[in-house]
């Protein structure tokens, strides 16, 4: 019974061979970087890796494997702290990086169109001079497609949502090879089955996302980062259920205690007190970031929480968010090799 499936799985990757040239790997290390995420699991590679370029290869790749019964594994980037990308079971790993165009781009309408492989830096790159941006932000440059696979959030999700609320669109590519198109770019639609959220989260089990519809925000006027803390974990916690209470847009909310907080400070090299933090943000205008902040400040005060401190700069706001995005190796740091 092993041998005859491994004669199929053979088979099939010497069909795909046939068909994708050099951008079918069995290489060990290929094979070996394609098996194993950002988690603690060890890795399980592939029997192989196809690096497609469109929805049709992945389409013809899904097609032949379910008729074979071969397992098919999607991968992204392989920023993942779940597993996802393990090959339990062998079988060949869709890889979609090389799908990394930037489709179309409705600047009034704020929305766009991208294929799956592209990263969430690289949108945003592309978006810069429109005015616009993508403000999903799982800390890690991960592909969009990946990102809608696992529902991605982050932390602008307080003002944002996470890519459920964001994604508006997807072709997917289904086990059996069929190519849907779910959604669309109009805002407002009660017709059917929400496929689309359906697809969003479903971590590969459902199909292959290729193409996403995104929506976008304008890039806003003025952004100022602070970070404060407290005596008690409470205090912090009262704060942003107030704050959140009150209606006030803050984009982004983080909370540390202490252990996380002197964690990130050896690991990014800060030097704030090593107590429960709030780490905020605050987009908008000029005058509303100030009320916003002023707000905050004063709920904060209410619950024990010291002066703010600011970091209004974007190379200040980026070391900030980048130790929070850091948070998880910091943490492995602790305990080395643990």
């Amino acid at each position: 019974m092993a041998e005859a499936a491994l004669d199929i799985k053979n088979q099939v990757i010497e069909t795909l061979r046939s068909r994708l040239g050099e951008r079918l790997s069995t290489s060990a290390a290929v094979r070996a970087q394609h098996g194993k995420d950002e988690s603690y699991h060890a890795p399980e590679p592939p029997d192989a890796v196809a690096f497609v370029e469109n929805t049709e290869e992945v389409a013809d790749i899904l097609c032949l494997c379910n008729a074979e019964g071969v397992p098919v594994i999607p991968f992204g980037t392989g920023t993942s702290l779940e597993g996802q990308v393990q090959a339990r079971h062998g079988g060949i790993c869709v890889d979609l990086t090389r799908m990394d165009q930037v489709l179309e781009v409705n600047d009034q309408d704020l929305d766009c169109r991208v294929q799956a492989g592209v990263t969430r830096k690289q949108l945003n790159d592309y978006l810069h001079d429109t005015g616009l941006f993508f403000p999903i932000d799982p800390g890690a440059d991960a592909s969009i497609g990946g990102m809608a696979a696992t529902s991605a959030s982050g932390t602008n999700a307080v003002r944002y949502g996470t890519m459920r609320e964001n994604v508006i669109g997807l072709t997917v590519v289904l086990a059996d090879g069929r190519i849907i198109r779910t959604g669309g770019r109009s805002r407002k639609s009660s017709a059917g089955y929400d496929l689309t959220r359906m697809f969003v989260g479903s971590e590969g089990t459902l199909g292959v996302i290729t193409e996403v519809q995104l929506r976008l925000y304008g890039i806003p006027e003025a952004m100022s980062a602070a970070v404060t803390s407290f005596d008690s974990m409470a205090g912090a916690v009262d704060t942003v259920i107030t704050t959140i209470q009150m209606g006030v847009p803050v984009a982004r909310i983080e909370l540390l205690d202490e252990v996380q907080l002197d964690a990130v400070n050896r690991y990014s090299k800060l030097d704030y007190p090593v107590k429960p933090t709030l780490f905020f943000e605050f987009h908008g205008s000029e005058a509303g970031v100030r009320e916003q902040a002023e707000t905050v400040s004063e709920i904060a005060a209410e619950y024990g929480g010291g002066d703010f401190q600011w970091a209004t700069r974007a190379e200040d706001r980026s070391k900030l968010w980048q130790a929070r995005h850091d948070a998880y190796y910091a943490a492995l740091a602790l305990r080395p090799g643990a």
